[in-house]
């Protein structure tokens, strides 16, 4: 038995038959020391609901009730894994609710009650969708505490004039404080993926950086890096219009490229797309 008076993780996925799949992105974190470090990296968990994506076998599940979780609703994809958690359930009386089913089909925004914060180790096949969808429904979290392949956690994070500053880089500072915690080796879990992994955390904020709508933000962001290795006055093509009468307006060199820009630069952008339209 281990302090939470649950048995190793190990006999657990030996009990229940828990090989991870490939297919749904499972790398499962077995060492407790570092299950507990992300708990703790996720800050007070006693007040509100702390939501948790794709739990597999509990590792990160028991860190979190362990370190005072007071409502914890864990959403898993694997039947197989139901089991497992369930004796977690039963260890940690009214405090766990599992919901069987897609994370990506379900609205956190409704479970629990507020300060609702994630905390996962995220599938990495659907991280970067589900990441950007809770940052544009914003207010709705206090916080996001989450593990990712090290490239995303790069691109989350990245300055302009850096290769990996790109279209996910400036939804994510325009709509949160985003910052990198610790990362970890391939060798923390079962199987080993290929690629080491880094939790962040990102600050939901109240209101975007700077003022625009998030829609025409995307619609700029899509046409300027999806031709990122073009100047703008090409790559905005794609939106219509006067290209040049845009940058104009938004004080924008007509022959900087994407990565170039700041955040609040982009903003300007689509501000200036908005008045064109009207």
């Amino acid at each position: 038995m281990t302090g939470d008076g649950l048995p190793p993780l190990r006999e657990v996925i030996a009990k229940y038959d828990l090989g991870a799949r490939r297919a749904l992105g499972q790398n499962f974190l077995l060492d407790l020391n570092l299950t507990a470090k992300i708990a703790r990296a996720a800050g007070e968990l006693s007040a509100g609901t702390t939501i948790e994506i794709g739990p597999g076998p509990g590792g990160l599940t028991r860190a979190l009730l362990s370190h005072g979780a007071r409502e914890l609703i864990a959403i898993e994809r694997d039947a197989r894994c139901l089991g497992a958690l369930a004796e977690i359930a039963a260890a940690y009386p009214g405090r766990l609710t599992v919901i069987e089913g897609d994370a990506l089909t379900v609205d956190c925004t409704k479970l629990g009650s507020a300060p609702r914060r994630i905390v996962a180790n995220l599938p990495y096949n659907i991280a970067t969708p589900l990441i950007i969808r809770w940052m544009q429904q914003g207010a709705a979290f206090a916080s996001l505490t989450v593990m990712v392949q090290k490239e995303v956690a790069d691109r989350v994070t990245a300055t302009p004039r850096t290769k990996d500053y790109g279209r996910l880089s400036v939804l994510a500072q325009f709509l949160s404080k985003p910052r990198r915690l610790f990362d970890l080796p391939p060798r923390a879990f079962v199987p080993p993926p290929k690629v080491t992994s880094t939790v962040i955390e990102l600050l939901p904020l109240p209101e975007p950086a700077f003022p625009a709508r998030l829609a025409d933000l995307e619609r700029v962001t899509q046409a300027a890096f999806g031709q990122r290795r073009k100047m703008l006055r090409q790559s905005l093509r794609s939106l219509g219009g006067d290209t040049e009468a845009l940058m104009a307006a938004a004080e924008i060199t007509p022959t900087a490229r994407a990565e170039e820009l700041t955040v609040a630069q982009f903003a300007a952008l689509a501000r200036t797309l908005e008045k064109q339209r009207t």
